[in-house]
């Protein structure tokens, strides 16, 4: 496979981005709907908002799996079924979690700063104190590192690989300039969903389909842009529906839910209602939210009184970013002014959900555990994806994870 991968690499254009963040990317997109009235090149059949709930993705669940996914900022209808069922049908149901110790992992986005979330991982196989997961979250970056962190340090190769040997020029096509105006973003994605699919592929979809099979999740976030709100998608459950059509599925999730929108495409899921075929629009799922841990409205208590887990379970959440603002003086222009707003607005939504998880940990009497890029890291990048500022940051989360000492106990200001 490391053939395949090195092909695929270098089939992406040498052409690279302009030196902004990955996020800034999107005031392109602002721009070019000033200039052009919004066109676009995507055609699609929208899904009328009169059958948003009843709409399915194409993939068929397997029995005992009531959705594949579920939107974000709801209770989802499978907790009151789960709440109401008899133990006996627990047990055999989640065969690998029940009655044992629970530890949860939520990475957030971060476009190339996970690299930093990469080398923690890594580093914590080092230190031989890496738990198995029994639930895995992941935001944008966070989707691409979830897989991999879902299987544990089997896969600790390919996810050093991911962050350490891909820059800009591998994941992305820069379009010309002309061509801008009426696309729906400022580079295509192609080069990146061929390199999702050359890792996560069949060998992998089967091994999270028997994982989930004992229990244990694997929720990838986007969201869906025509509804404006979060979706969490089940990646456990459409590995093990066995359908054709999951592997499709799992890809455009993980890269719907890593594009930022007007840098990088939307990306179009079909949906089934009615017997007709529509689509949805889904795009990073860092646009509603940095890092989530399960969906609102859900008493967790509950949840782990009914899997008999003997222990408070641990949260541990990973924030691709730094916590702090970084002084930059800002050219007085449209794009460098709305760009910096816009990396402003992320760094404190992350933050605000960082607090969101805390809080509901201790009120649901959960263990927070909360890793961060220091203020110390002042390495600066030249490019949405720059290999070597990657590298260096892979190292600084590889040496936390392995010292294991900069893990905090709350988020800044809690402590």
């Amino acid at each position: 496979m490391a053939t395949t991968r090195d092909a695929l690499a270098h089939q992406a254009s040498s052409a690279r981005l302009p030196i902004y963040q990955a996020a800034r990317g999107s005031i392109v997109a602002l721009a070019a709907a000033v200039l052009a009235g919004c066109m676009s090149s995507i055609s699609r059949v929208a899904l009328p908002e009169a059958e948003v709930a009843r709409a399915n993705a194409l993939v068929t669940p397997s029995a005992g799996d009531p959705s594949i996914r579920i939107w974000g900022d709801e209770e989802p209808a499978w907790f009151e079924a789960m709440i109401g069922a008899p133990q006996e049908v627990l047990k055999r149901r989640f065969p690998g979690i029940y009655g044992k110790p629970h530890a949860y992992l939520a990475l957030s986005g971060g476009g190339e700063n996970g690299a930093y979330g990469a080398g923690l991982l890594n580093g914590w196989t080092a230190s031989r104190t890496r738990p198995e997961f029994t639930m895995v979250t992941g935001i944008s970056t966070g989707s691409l590192i979830a897989p991999f962190a879902f299987l544990g340090p089997e896969y600790d190769d390919e996810l050093t690989e991911v962050y350490t040997q891909y820059s800009t020029k591998d994941l992305l096509r820069k379009r010309p300039l002309l061509s801008i105006v009426s696309a729906a973003s400022a580079a295509d994605t192609a080069p990146l969903r061929r390199l999702i699919a050359s890792y996560v592929d069949g060998p992998m979809i089967a091994k999270i389909a028997a994982e989930h099979r004992k229990g244990r999740r694997l929720f990838i976030g986007t969201t869906n842009l025509d509804a404006g709100r979060p979706v969490l998608w089940n990646i456990g459950a459409i590995a093990n529906s066995r359908d054709p059509a999951a592997a499709d599925l799992i890809h455009d999730v993980l890269l719907a839910s890593a594009s930022i929108p007007g840098a990088f495409p939307p990306v179009l899921i079909n949906v089934k209602t009615n017997g007709k075929i529509f689509d949805e629009l889904h795009v990073d799922g860092g646009t509603t939210t940095q890092v989530f841990l399960y969906p609102a409205g859900i008493d967790w208590r509950q949840v782990t009184r009914k899997l008999a887990v003997p222990v408070p379970p641990d949260v541990y959440v990973v924030r691709n970013a730094s916590l702090n603002p970084v002084y930059d003086p800002v050219r007085p222009g449209l794009i460098p002014i709305a760009g910096r707003s816009i990396s402003a607005l992320i760094r404190t939504q992350g933050i605000g959900d960082m607090y969101r998880i805390y809080l509901g940990a201790k009120r649901d009497g959960l263990d927070y555990h909360l890793a961060f890029i220091p203020d110390e890291f002042d390495v600066k990048s030249d490019e949405p994806f720059d290999l070597d500022y990657m590298r260096q940051l892979y190292q600084l989360g590889y040496a936390h994870g392995k010292s294991g000492k900069n893990w905090h106990s709350a988020p800044p200001g809690f402590e």
